[in-house]
C-alpha cells in the first residue's frame, strides 16, 4: 500500500475547556464546546459519510456522557472510539491514582457503549505521563497516538525514557548527559504532529500564548498538501501513513469544512492511497513487525 491517510476526531468539546484551554469559568467558552458537541459533530459525520470514510474518534469520558446521542451516531456509522481522558485533564499533573482512576473509568465506559473493549488512547493534550505508558499496558489498550518519535512510519513504544535537564547552579558536567532510552514495550504507537492538528492555528484561545485562532484555512490545505506530497514523492515505495488530528470545535465551521473537502478530493486523485483508522493501522504494524524481544505486551497479548 503506497500510502494511508487517517483523521482521527478529538471530541474535546467541553472536557478541552475544563481541562486544556483555560475556559472553565466562562460560560461563553463553555457553549463553544457545547457548539462542538451539538453541531460540530453531525457536520463531521455528514461530511465522512460523503466521502465514505471511516474514521477514528478519542472521547473524552466528559463528551460522552454530554453528548450520547451525538457520540450513538458516531458509533452506529461505525467509526472506532478511543480513550481520551475524562474532562481531558492533564497527566502530567496528575498522581498515579488519579491517572488510574480515569483510565479504569473512561475504559469501563467506553466498553459499556461499544459493547467491547476500546484499543486505542490519546494522551489529552499529548501530555503523556512517565506513567502513563505502563497504565495503557496493564489495561490491554494496544496502541497509543500521543508521541513524536516519527511521523510517517507506525513503531513500538519504548517505557521509561530519562534525560538530564539543565541546572546553571551545578558545574556544567553534570548536565552533559544523553538521553537514556528506556526499556521496549509490545505498544504500538502512531505519532502525532502538531503540524497535521487542525485546533492550534484555526481555534482561538483566550490564554494560550501559541494559538493564533485566525489562520487562513488554505493556509493549513497547502500545508497538509506539502507533507502529503513528500510522502508520496519520498516514501511511496516503503508505504507511510499520514494521520491527521480534527476537532468539532474547529472542523465543524463552514469554512473549515470546505477545506477538509478540497484536501480529501485532492489526496483522492493519487492512485491507491487509502483512508484507515487507527486501528486497522496498528493491527497491520504489529502483524508485519513482530515485537522487540522481552518486551512489556500489552495485558492479554502473548
Amino acid at each position: 500500500m503506497p500510502g494511508r491517510a487517517l483523521i482521527c476526531v478529538d471530541v474535546d468539546a467541553v472536557a478541552g475547556w475544563l481541562g486544556s484551554y483555560g475556559g472553565e469559568d466562562s460560560p461563553g467558552d463553555v457553549s463553544r464546546g457545547m457548539w462542538a458537541g451539538e453541531v460540530g459533530i453531525p457536520r463531521l459525520l455528514a461530511l465522512f459519510k460523503k466521502f465514505g470514510i471511516t474514521t477514528t474518534w478519542y472521547v473524552p469520558g466528559h463528551s460522552l456522557d454530554t453528548f450520547p446521542d451525538e457520540m450513538a451516531a458516531v458509533r452506529d456509522a461505525g467509526h472506532e472510539i478511543g480513550l481520551h481522558g475524562y474532562s481531558h485533564e492533564n497527566p502530567t499533573a496528575l498522581s498515579i491514582e488519579q491517572q488510574r482512576d480515569i483510565l479504569e473509568h473512561t475504559f469501563d465506559q467506553v466498553t459499556q457503549f461499544l459493547g467491547k473493549p476500546p484499543q486505542g488512547s490519546v494522551a489529552p493534550w499529548w501530555e503523556a505521563s512517565a506513567e502513563g505508558i505502563d497504565l495503557l499496558l496493564e489495561k490491554g489498550i494496544t496502541y497509543d497516538h500521543s508521541f513524536q518519535h516519527r511521523d510517517s512510519e507506525a513503531y513500538y513504544l519504548r517505557s521509561g525514557d530519562s534525560w538530564t535537564n539543565i541546572d546553571y547552579s551545578k558545574d556544567a558536567k553534570s548536565w552533559m548527559v544523553p538521553v537514556q532510552r528506556g526499556t521496549p514495550t509490545g505498544l504500538v504507537e502512531i505519532a502525532v504532529n502538531w503540524d497535521l492538528d487542525d485546533l492550534p492555528p484555526m481555534m482561538f484561545m483566550k490564554g494560550a500564548k501559541s494559538t493564533q485562532g485566525f489562520v487562513d484555512a488554505h493556509v493549513i490545505e497547502q500545508k497538509w498538501k506539502d507533507w502529503f506530497e513528500y510522502l508520496w514523492e519520498n516514501e511511496r515505495e516503503k508505504g507511510f501513513i499520514m494521520p491527521i488530528t480534527v476537532h468539532p470545535d474547529v472542523s465543524g465551521r463552514p469554512h473549515v469544512l470546505k477545506m477538509l473537502e478540497r484536501f480529501i478530493t485532492w489526496v483522492n486523485t493519487h492512485k491507491g492511497v487509502e483512508w484507515v483508522t487507527m486501528l486497522e493501522i496498528a493491527d497491520d504494524f504489529r502483524k508485519n513487525n513482530p515485537a522487540p524481544k522481552d518486551a512489556k505486551m500489552p495485558k492479554g497479548f502473548k
